[in-house]
């Protein structure tokens, strides 16, 4: 079943924005200009997303310089995907049972 926690993630990683973020983030470590040029955002509007990534757990930083680099945590990912591979595999043996509620 998927927790409280869970749902705020899923909410985290429902904006469209921040879910182009995150599978550029997948392939290689990346700072703000690098995003800018990428998904073409604004570079404040990128921050406000990536803030929120931060906080979510979903990336983590990394200065450099006058810049931060960002990098994807893919324990969350993996996480969150066990989790719906753990649905997926009841809803299977609930179909194969054939289990359904009667209706009164």
């Amino acid at each position: 079943m998927l927790t409280s926690v869970d749902t705020e993630l899923i909410r985290v990683l429902a904006d469209p924005l921040r879910l182009r973020i995150v599978p550029l983030l997948a392939q290689e470590t990346l700072c703000t200009t690098h995003l800018v040029e990428e998904t073409g955002a604004r570079q404040t509007n990128l921050s406000n997303h990536l803030k929120v990534l931060r906080d979510a757990g979903v990336v983590e930083t990394e200065p450099c310089g006058r810049f931060t680099y960002y990098r994807l945590c893919p324990e969350v990912i993996e996480r969150l995907a066990g989790q719906f591979t753990a649905l997926a595999r009841t809803a299977r043996a609930t179909a194969e049972a054939d289990l359904k509620r009667s209706c009164s």
